[in-house]
């Protein structure tokens, strides 16, 4: 095979698996999609015993035929972009590496197979094939506003955790073995347990000066809970006035460069706006 025949097929088949503009990257991408859930659904069926009793056989095969196409797939992502590195340690890369090693780790350690089961996280392509480019735009978004806010964030838990490790002491002063607080560690447990509002009622204070305190720490909590929530959503507007994209005025599509598996290129551009690599027709 020549050179240039074996870029022609390269280029084919990286347009039918990172792109959705075409009718057979469509094709491919919704196919993939079924594929997805089918297996999805067999993973859930072959956890309830009766059924599996019933179609074990059946089930182990379904598994196998679809992990040895996930197994193609992943190769072929791997051989058709310049960089296979790039997508090997991607987000989308490692997710499909996890979707398919499952069954063969099975082999070796029984009943890991249903960590397959994270194949749902591949159903995130939908975003590609119904061209949601707004809601990928503002997931973006939202991710560089947690990641601005993680230092204040940390500071914040940081706080939280001392507060638990103060007050949870001060229960296991004041209530003691009786009362479930057996420990300054298990006092520790019952106030995040209390101060993030889950109440397990597994521990509780019987004392007055111990229900006083847990009132405290409960009215704490509901303020506590607000903290986090305005840190995100001041750094989110913030960043929706920094960068503020019109989606519905940039016709974008699936286009996905094959040097740094960027996306959402601009329906004319003939390079990659993030390494200027020439997109394929």
């Amino acid at each position: 095979m020549s050179d240039k025949a074996k870029l022609h097929w390269k280029t084919r088949l990286h347009d039918i698996i990172y792109e959705a503009d075409t009718r057979a990257g469509k094709l491919f991408d919704v196919i993939l999609l079924f594929v997805i859930i089918a297996s999805i659904i067999l993973v859930m069926l072959e956890s309830v015993d009766s059924f599996d009793a019933r179609y074990h056989g059946f089930l182990n095969v379904s598994e196998w035929v679809i992990t040895i196409l996930f197994t193609l797939e992943y190769i072929a992502r791997i051989i058709t972009v310049k960089r296979p590195l790039k997508y090997i340690f991607s987000f989308y890369g490692i997710i499909d590496l996890l979707s398919t090693i499952p069954k063969y780790i099975s082999l070796i350690f029984g009943g890991i197979h249903a960590l397959a089961a994270l194949r749902a996280l591949r159903l995130l392509r939908v975003f590609r094939i119904l061209k949601l480019v707004r809601y990928v735009g503002a997931s973006h978004t939202l991710i560089r506003a947690l990641r601005s806010s993680r230092v204040k964030i940390s500071v914040f838990l940081f706080t939280v955790i001392i507060i638990s490790i103060i007050l949870g002491t001060i229960m296991y002063l004041v209530e003691g073995d009786e009362a479930g607080f057996t420990s300054i560690p298990t006092s520790v447990y019952w106030c995040i347990v209390t101060l993030t509002t889950v109440g397990y009622g597994d521990i509780s204070p019987v004392t007055p000066l111990g229900q006083f305190i847990a009132s405290i720490v409960m009215i704490l909590g509901y303020g506590i809970i607000a903290v986090p929530t305005g840190i995100i959503s001041a750094e989110y507007a913030s960043q929706r006035r920094r960068n503020k994209p019109n989606y519905d005025n940039i016709q974008l599509n699936s286009r996905s460069c094959s040097n740094c598996l960027t996306e959402n290129h601009r329906d004319k551009a003939e390079f990659c706006y993030n390494c200027g690599e020439k997109l394929h027709p």
